[in-house]
């Protein structure tokens, strides 16, 4: 039997990049002031990492699957020189209005906030919920969050490495 792991959910845009608006480009990506120390934190204190990101910009045709595809593997390689891995990348590209039809979905289950990304990434992968959390910079992804049977926090800006060690120092969740 797999040793089961804690994790961190985190949402994407306004928790590890600045949310311009549909980023999806290496040239649109800046970190949230942060980010990266968190990640590292995270990874030292024993935790996996999987990102769970809405990404409506794909229904809306804004871009497609490929382009998010290569946007997250230039985050992945950035994370990783800075020290830490994400496990996973989850996404939804389900919206109520999207302009591409097969993306079309009035409350598609993946679609913070409902869980469905958060319960297949457990399925997915050996994730230990008892000490498991998620970091959202919405209500929806604490909602996501609650519905999966776990914490979630909700990030409002700032320092995310400072926010990050506030929640490992208030919890039992950490090691």
């Amino acid at each position: 039997m797999t040793k089961q792991v804690p994790t961190v959910f985190l949402d994407r845009d306004g928790v590890l990049n600045v949310d311009h608006g549909y980023v999806h480009a290496p040239d649109q990506l800046d970190w949230v002031e942060g980010a990266l120390d968190a990640l590292v934190r995270l990874t030292e204190a024993g935790y996996q990492l999987i990102v769970v990101t809405n990404q409506a910009g794909i229904g809306r045709g804004y871009y497609d699957e490929g382009t998010m595809h290569r946007f997250h593997a230039h985050l992945e390689h950035e994370i990783e020189l800075a020290g830490a891995r994400v496990k996973a990348f989850y996404f939804c590209p389900y919206h109520k209005d999207a302009a591409l039809e097969r993306y079309r979905h009035p409350n598609h289950p993946d679609r913070k906030p409902n869980p469905g990304m958060l319960l297949r990434a457990m399925q997915d992968h050996p994730v230990d919920t008892a000490r498991s959390f998620m970091i959202g910079d919405k209500q929806s992804d604490v909602d996501a969050a609650q519905a999966a049977n776990i914490p979630g926090y909700l990030f409002k800006g700032g320092n995310l490495d400072l926010f990050v060690s506030e929640i490992l120092s208030n919890t039992r969740l950490g090691y």
